[in-house]
């Protein structure tokens, strides 16, 4: 069973903490990781460890900081500030943008560069989806109507796809928690799997270093009861012990 993997086999996950005004019994300011997260890559064989979004310009090295990791899940939150994707003085925000941090807006985009440069295993969620293809050059749609909240439906996969073959199909249900979609790939991103009204819901860089999935919805919110979405995740695991391996 993947679970009960030896603390020192598992492969090491890095992902990023997202800042939160207040937690239960922690009087302040909190850094957290989903708790169905952290425990979707605990029972797929790997050890997740939150790591601190940093000023990098303050000494905070990208390299330096996740040399350890085996592997990196950039995970869901909030939007990332259009003044990322959008060039100055060419459309406003939207009034539905919400929970714009800079800092760390900076460090997802500087972790996304370093794992796709470095061939490091890298699945990325919801938002790290998003992250991914503006630290490539693409852009976001800002808002779509219907926004997809508390929102399951089915997506369809390529076939002979990374992503199909990570997540042993072609179509699976989706449990999925946004308002903005990817517009624009970024530079060497396809997109491998969409919703009915289009909604990107997966991408790949082919022929690139390294295992990379990103996916648009949160497969951490039926991994217990949807073998799918188990495998996906334990691609992940199986990549970073691969990567590990080869470095010893």
């Amino acid at each position: 069973m993947p679970g009960s993997v030896p603390l020192q086999a598992r492969p090491l996950v890095a992902i990023p903490g997202r800042f939160s005004a207040s937690a239960s019994a922690l009087r302040y300011r909190a850094v957290v990781v989903a708790q169905a997260l952290a425990e979707a890559v605990f029972a797929a064989g790997g050890e997740p460890l939150l790591v601190l979004p940093h000023d990098l310009e303050a000494g905070g090295d990208i390299a330096r900081r996740l040399a350890w990791a085996d592997a990196l899940l950039l995970p869901g939150g909030g939007d990332l500030d259009p003044s990322t994707y959008v060039p100055v003085g060419t459309e406003g925000v939207h009034a539905e943008v919400y929970d714009v941090d800079p800092l760390q807006d900076a460090f997802d985009l500087a972790a996304a560069r370093w794992a796709l440069a470095r061939g490091v295993p890298l699945l990325a969620v919801c938002r790290g989806m998003q992250v991914v293809n503006v630290a490539l050059g693409g852009t976001l749609n800002q808002h779509v109507e219907p926004p997809h909240r508390h929102f399951t439906h089915p997506v369809d996969v390529a076939p002979g796809s990374a992503l199909a073959g990570a997540l042993g199909s072609e179509q699976v249900t989706a449990s999925c928690y946004h308002h903005q979609t990817v517009d624009q790939l970024g530079a060497g991103l396809v997109a491998v799997a969409s919703a009915a009204d289009g909604t990107i819901e997966g991408v790949e860089r082919p022929g690139s270093v390294g295992w990379f999935v990103g996916v648009q919805w949160h497969p951490e919110d039926t991994a217990t009861g949807d073998a799918h979405q188990r495998s996906l995740l334990e691609a992940l695991i199986a990549a970073a012990a691969q990567r590990r391996a080869a470095q010893d």
